[in-house]
């Protein structure tokens, strides 16, 4: 009797190992990417209109179907001589909120900003910068922490891509970011530019409309105008966009978030 159960553990020690062995061999079908952390992506944006949050949005949809951690930072506008104007949606006073900030953009200028812990609390693979277009430039938000030495720590060696949105003039926005970007040691990857429909009178004349009222018009000023800010079709070529950029930088394509689950 003794024999026969000291036969009996040690098959059933057998049994449990073999079932741990072919746990193991289970495990490593998955290939190497079981133990490595997906790839950190980092949405930063100032957006007053929300605009320049939606397209980065729609890209961080498209960055996690590719299995990308995605993140996300938007700054704040605190300064003192502006911050009552563009604290509050609809702006009470269109023009004259509008061209308040006309001299400092003019001149470059930087101004007071807050920004969230995800800015300084995570090393990224990459980082992709919203950038809403204010007197056809990067606006003083996104200028102010592009010159920071926040902007430096988080950059340094990193690639980034830029969203630009704009009602016609866009180059200028893009080219002064990826500059300022560059300055602080990020490594430039791509930018993609989204204008608003309509011309530059009726563009401009929708523009103000909504910012004026926080609604979409058909008329204003007695004029015909087109719609304002960014269209579903947009929307669907920053997710493209995106797409492209996950596939150049992760090439041999992070696992998804069903493949690690079930790894």
């Amino acid at each position: 009797m003794i024999l026969e159960h000291r036969a009996g553990v040690m098959l059933g020690v057998a049994r449990m190992a073999q079932t741990f062995d072919e746990g193991d061999a289970m495990t490593d079908v998955t290939g190497d990417r079981a133990g490595e952390s997906p790839p950190r992506v980092l949405l930063l944006c100032y957006s007053y209109t929300g605009q320049s949050r939606r397209v980065l949005e729609a890209a961080g949809e498209a960055l996690r179907q590719r299995g990308c951690e995605v993140h996300e930072a938007e700054i704040e506008f605190t300064d003192r001589r502006y911050s009552r104007r563009f604290s509050r949606f609809p702006m009470r006073r269109v023009w004259p909120d509008m061209l308040s900030v006309l001299p400092a953009q003019k001149r470059r200028a930087t101004g007071e900003i807050r920004t969230p812990d995800t800015v300084r609390n995570g090393d990224y693979d990459l980082i992709c910068i919203g950038s809403p277009t204010w007197w056809q430039t990067v606006s003083m938000p996104i200028r102010s922490f592009l010159e920071s030495d926040e902007a430096r720590k988080l950059l340094a060696g990193k690639p980034f891509a830029v969203f630009v949105v704009c009602r016609q003039y866009w180059r200028e926005n893009l080219t002064a970011v990826r500059e300022l970007a560059e300055r602080q040691g990020g490594r430039y990857l791509d930018g993609i530019h989204f204008t608003y429909p309509g011309d530059p009178l009726r563009s401009t004349l929708s523009l103000t409309s909504y910012l004026g009222s926080g609604e979409y018009r058909d008329r204003y000023l007695g004029m015909r105008i087109p719609p304002t800010n960014i269209q579903p079709e947009q929307l669907e070529q920053a997710r493209t966009f995106a797409a492209g950029l996950a596939d150049r930088l992760f090439p041999a394509g992070p696992a998804s978030p069903g493949d690690r689950a079930s790894g």
